[in-house]
């Protein structure tokens, strides 16, 4: 019988038969969850859970997003994600004629005989022995193939060890303590995005990659931070305190420039700069971004360009000025723009005089100042003060630095093909209420929509930031290469993340039923899979995991350095 058996055994890479014992031990070291009943590649598996008398307990610590692993008749592992659990029976008549509640005897007998639980799961990857990586799932396992939980053996081959290429994100759901872990190189390599409604800590989510892509200097950074999350010290509105970026990364810390210097010293700050821009270097691709802002409309915005063209530099400074202006007065008469016009822009742009970074005169060069500084490997952090609820100033100055900015990487770019100049160092730029940047109507035309569709032509990706992915165009959303979402509730918002995603069906359910805090799907470029983890504690762990010293440890390392060096 044993030689009959023999026959029937899978075998391996030399063909020798895979004995039951070595089944049978890894298959006990592991916790048994069903077996496969049924399924496609497209739809996914149905898995039957195993009955008994824990069959209940089995269900209720089920969670969709979990990992799961199925074991197929050769030694391949398809690691795989729940994406709906069902109850189920082999008996309809017990749907009308339930067990009676005061009988729990009755139920338990029922849930170990005709009572029991499916669950949906989806293969991702394929986890072969004689494969270091795993690879894309093209196929399915047979009936019958028994269904485990996974292991921190199985997460680690999917996501690989935490080095300098790969940083530590966050556990999968209820596996606490093993680590998912990001690939940062392909995270720098394209756009990405954090999604979430309001409320679910994005910009803690936000926090710990940069100080991941920063700590291990795979790019530097220009953040516009709109409500002083990322610089020296962050508070919530109960008052409780985290450290901000330049705290807690050491020796990589970012540099913090201001529009608003009191503010930025009344919390503490210690910034390196002022930004101040002058009435003479506003051009009007500047403006046009906020023409839905201001309501100017499509002849007004086009009469920008013509009075830019005809009082030159000052054009500006000109429209506001209240005594009037002698070439203004000449256009007007030459009928080249009618009255109204004029006037209603020039209404409309006394929304600049509030804010007081825009000055008539400047000696300071800020913009060159920081673009050295990101060449040099130094990220930045722009903190806009009292003018961070003031959308139409953050807009204005994001779009203003980046248009600048990029423009020098590209002509650094363009310098450096075909010739010994140094590629410039990756950039990657972070922005907040991303939606208001790439509107489907604007997105075309402006800085950011034109980064986002150029990848990393010219060194510089987007890290866009948002609670309503849905008004981003769509373009652009199909470049954003890592998603990382948080609870989002609205249907469109949930169609615009998973736009061009394949399996898109079953995450769907799996992102509806995040918790409102600390957990998010990631999927895309930077994970071999899409994932869901409890994300990682914004914590003292965090923050010696990318750099921070206390004084004590300061002082310490300054002294051995001392006695190295005599």
């Amino acid at each position: 019988m044993s030689d009959e058996l023999d026959d029937f055994l899978p075998r391996d890479a030399d063909n020798n038969p895979i004995g039951l014992e070595t089944t049978q031990e890894e298959e006990a070291a592991r916790v048994r969850l069903g077996v496969v009943v049924g399924g496609s590649l497209s739809k996914g598996l149905t898995v039957k859970l195993d009955s008994g008398l824990n069959a209940g307990q089995t269900i209720e610590n089920m969670a969709v997003g979990r990992y799961v692993v199925a074991k197929g008749l050769t030694e391949r592992k398809f690691f795989s994600i729940v994406t709906d659990i069902i109850l189920d029976n082999t008996n309809p008549a017990i749907e009308q004629t339930p067990p009676p509640v005061s009988s729990p005897f009755l139920s338990d007998v029922y849930r170990a005989t005709v009572a029991y639980g499916r669950a949906n799961v989806s293969p991702m990857l394929v986890l072969d022995p004689n494969d270091k990586e795993p690879r894309p799932n093209k196929t399915i396992p047979a009936h019958f193939s028994p269904v485990f939980e996974a292991t921190e053996e199985d997460v680690n081959q999917v996501f690989g060890e935490e080095d300098d290429d790969h940083f530590h994100i966050g556990s999968p759901l209820d596996m606490e303590g093993v680590k998912v872990n990001l690939d940062l190189n392909r995270f720098v390599e394209r756009s990405s995005g954090v999604f979430g409604k309001s409320g679910t800590g994005k910009s803690f989510i936000t926090r710990t990659l940069l100080a991941a892509v920063i700590a291990k200097q795979k790019a530097s950074c220009l953040i516009f931070d709109m409500h002083s999350d990322y610089g020296w010290e962050i508070t919530n509105e109960r008052g409780k305190t985290w450290k901000g970026l330049t705290q807690i990364l050491g020796n990589n810390r970012p540099h913090i420039y201001t529009l608003d210097k009191k503010t930025s010293l009344a919390r503490n700050n210690k910034i390196a700069g002022e930004l101040q821009i002058q009435y003479s270097d506003i051009e009007p691709a500047d403006v046009e971004m906020l023409s839905s802002m201001l309501n100017l409309s499509d002849v007004q915005t086009g009469a920008l360009y013509y009075l830019h063209r005809k009082l030159g530099e000052q054009w500006v400074a000109k429209l506001l000025d209240e005594n009037g202006s002698p070439e203004i007065e000449e256009i007007i008469e030459e009928g080249m723009l009618v009255k109204g016009t004029l006037s209603a822009i020039q209404r409309k742009f006394e929304l600049f005089r509030r804010m007081d970074f825009l000055v008539p005169k400047s000696s300071n060069n800020v913009v060159g100042e920081i673009f050295e500084k990101l060449q040099r490997g130094t990220s930045i952090v722009l903190e806009f003060g009292k003018h961070g609820d003031n959308l139409p100033a953050y807009m204005l100055v994001a779009n203003y630095l980046t248009r600048r900015v990029h423009g020098r990487y590209v002509q650094a770019k363009n310098d450096a093909v075909g010739s010994k100049a140094e590629q410039p160092k990756p950039l990657m730029i972070v922005i907040e209420e991303a939606h208001k940047f790439l509107d489907p109507e604007i997105a075309k035309h402006t800085i950011f929509g034109t980064i986002a569709r150029e990848l990393r032509k010219y060194n510089v990706t987007l890290l866009v930031v948002d609670q309503r992915p849905s008004g981003i165009d769509d373009e652009v959303m199909s470049q954003i290469g890592t998603r990382v979402t948080a609870l989002l509730d609205n249907e469109a918002d949930i169609r615009a993340v998973f736009s061009g995603v394949s399996g898109a069906s079953a995450l769907r359910e799996v992102l509806a039923r995040l918790d409102t805090q600390q957990q998010a799907l990631i999927l895309g470029h930077a994970v071999p899979m899409p994932v869901v983890i409890r994300t990682r504690d914004y914590d003292e762990e965090l923050y010696r995991a990318v750099g921070f010293l206390n004084d004590t440890e300061v002082e310490e390392k300054t002294k051995a350095a001392y006695d190295d060096l005599w």
